[in-house]
């Protein structure tokens, strides 16, 4: 479904991403893991494009993206939630969520009730009713993170980027964001999640790529990542003993 093919980029003189090769086939989740500063969100905004590449290329089934702009990725299959919450703060939560629906029913030419998609898509997510005619600004980011996954649904996608989408999460409330992810995957929506959290990526994901700056370490099943040496040894610090919490 998607390539990123020796795909680099520089900020300033530092070299967030060199001559990346990354896949993602359709129905799997993928985990994308690596240090602070490794290249994991770069690539994830490169893919959506709210950043272009200083070479390579992006394909996504098999039709060069790279140049295109953020919308145009999101009306061909592609949503992202960013690791930094972003909101329309002066909308309500429902209206956030409404702006999406009523962009992938103009793309598929849909006649629909929006607001009950809208309506339907926050509660999905797991969102307070009484939230819902909220100012987005005034929730915490928590609640607007689910919002934002909200509003990425809402845009009917192929390919879901998540960018540390479980940070600042209980256990409890992690195992159940995880579950929802699952859900996600098995209504056909492929996903790329950035993470931190090794248990929630092992729990989850059919294949892991570990970025070390900005330049592809590893790949495998997360269970062979996560006894990788130079996995452990740059990023984990010990090997991850499988069947343990």
């Amino acid at each position: 479904m998607l390539q990123c093919l020796e795909v680099s980029k520089t900020f300033g003189g530092v070299q967030a991403l060199k001559r990346v090769d990354l896949s993602v086939n359709k129905n799997e989740i993928v985990g994308l893991v690596g240090p602070n500063g490794s290249g994991k969100s770069t690539i994830l905004n490169i893919i959506s494009g709210v950043y272009k590449p200083d070479s390579g290329k992006i394909l996504f089934q098999n039709e060069d993206i790279t140049k295109l702009p953020p919308y145009t990725i999101c009306s061909k299959g592609i949503a992202k939630t960013s690791q930094t919450v972003q909101s329309f703060p002066d909308m309500t939560t429902f209206e956030n969520v409404l702006t999406a629906v009523l962009f992938a029913a103009k793309k598929y030419g849909e006649k629909i009730n929006a607001a009950t998609k809208a309506s339907e898509l926050l509660d999905f997510v797991g969102l307070p009713k009484e939230k819902f005619t909220l100012p987005a600004q005034n929730l915490n980011v928590i609640e607007l993170r689910r919002v934002q996954l909200a509003r990425a649904l809402a845009t009917k996608p192929h390919l879901l980027l998540l960018d540390e989408l479980l940070t600042g999460l209980t256990p409890k409330e992690s195992d159940q964001a995880v579950e929802l992810v699952k859900l996600i995957n098995k209504q056909g929506i492929t996903v790329l999640i950035v993470e931190h959290v090794m248990r929630v990526i092992m729990g989850l994901c059919n294949r892991v790529i570990v970025l070390h700056h900005g330049e592809k370490l590893c790949e495998g099943t997360p269970e062979k990542v996560c006894n990788n040496e130079e996995v452990v040894k740059v990023y984990l610090g010990k090997k991850f003993a499988f069947g343990e919490d």
